[in-house]
């Protein structure tokens, strides 16, 4: 019995995680996307080639999460690549030399590492600002300025930006707008609606939600990018391997239940560390005093399931670190079991200190991802780890 998905455009986000249109194999029937591990493909006639010749083109079974992650994010093409930042950087390469960009100032570590000491040799110039505040953003335009690229909520502090005003604003300037969705994924927010042309995503976090692949994302929302972003997959090679497209597919049908899970737990340590005595300082949407909290309801469905928070002092960090014993102390976030980590050391370590205490990544700031635990479980254990002795 073939099936019928004449209806599937009116179902919900749910539904669409397990029915995205090649949750069951055309050729076999099989339950789950095939692994085509495959270099290339033959050519049955030279007049008539087939749709796939060399994976690094294209390949079946990345096609099959390309296309999954287009329809999540309401986009028209989406690509896959080998991790977060292959993502970002290939997308970057729209820019030419001379362009300048308008990025959020506390953004991932590894795009601040690509911006300043990559971009910067191939004269793309970067002007940083707090995009909560929008005449900061207007000030930064340049006659060069080519695009602007937004994380909202940032890392690790949270920061808010309106997505629809800044995307209006850049539409009226002719200017490209990207925005890193990696925190709230498409169940919570979906940027093109609001007028982003790029999404951009490190799957290795929330979307993979297991800690076991490394992989990135991107979503177009026209064409004419699509066949240009084409170009620079392909011609950079920065593809992801067919194995981990397969454990990606797998990983996003879970989204929505893992998601939610670990918001309940999230929502419910952020307000716990907001009354506890050692720390200092809570970030987290969901919180009502989180500046920015308006707009990110207007824009997105839930708060999401990282908090940070600041104990103080470097010093004291570490003692927490020391102490935790639930959450792994690693890089990353997203996954099922929850991650404690430490930004002025790992994810923004490339920032030089001052630049990071500029952007309020102090020294006493730590990123808790929450995962499936039990929230009292790890709500204890913090507790263990924040008494002073």
């Amino acid at each position: 019995m073939s099936k019928d998905n004449s209806k599937a455009r009116s179902r919900k986000f749910a539904t669409d995680l397990i029915h995205f249109g090649s949750e069951i194999d055309k050729h076999t029937g099989a339950s789950s996307v095939p692994i085509y591990q495959a270099s290339t493909f033959h050519h049955e006639s030279l007049a008539n080639p087939p749709e796939f010749d060399y994976s690094r083109s294209g390949n079946p079974t990345r096609q099959a999460l390309e296309d999954y992650i287009a329809k999540l994010e309401g986009g028209v093409r989406g690509f896959a690549f080998a991790s977060g930042m292959a993502a970002i950087s290939t997308t970057f390469m729209l820019l030419s030399a001379g362009d300048h960009v308008i990025v959020t100032e506390d953004v991932y570590g590894g795009t601040y590492r690509l911006l300043t000491s990559i971009l910067s040799r191939m004269n793309i110039e970067t002007t940083f600002v707090d995009m909560t505040d929008f005449n900061q953003v207007k000030a930064a335009l340049q006659p060069n300025t080519k695009a602007v690229y937004i994380e909202t909520p940032s890392n690790p502090t949270l920061k808010v930006t309106d997505i629809g005003l800044i995307a209006e604003w850049a539409k009226s300037h002719d200017l490209l707008t990207m925005l890193d969705n990696t925190f709230m994924t498409p169940y919570h927010q979906r940027p093109i609606e609001h007028g982003i042309d790029i999404v951009l995503h490190s799957a290795t976090k929330f979307l993979g939600g297991h800690s076991d692949v490394l992989a990135g994302l991107a979503v177009v929302a026209d064409d004419n990018l699509g066949r240009r972003l084409k170009i620079l997959q392909n011609g950079m090679g920065t593809v992801l391997g067919v194995q981990d497209c397969w454990l990606l597919i797998r990983g996003m049908k879970t989204l929505k239940a893992r998601m939610e899970y670990s918001e309940t737990g999230a929502g419910r340590l952020a307000q716990w560390l907001s009354e506890h005595p050692s720390v200092t300082k809570v970030y987290y949407p969901g919180l009502h005093d989180h500046p920015g909290r308006e707009i990110h309801e207007r824009q997105s469905l839930g708060y999401g399931a990282v908090v940070s928070f600041d104990v103080g002092s470097g010093e004291r960090a570490k003692q927490v670190l020391d102490k935790i014993e639930l959450p792994l102390v690693a890089v990353s976030l997203g996954a099922v079991e929850s991650i404690l980590s430490y930004p002025a050391m790992m994810s923004h370590a490339a920032m030089p200190k001052e630049v990071r205490h500029q952007r309020g990544i102090t020294d006493g700031l730590l990123r808790y991802s929450v995962g499936l635990e039990d929230i009292e479980d790890l709500i204890d254990d913090l507790s263990r780890a924040l008494a002073q002795e």
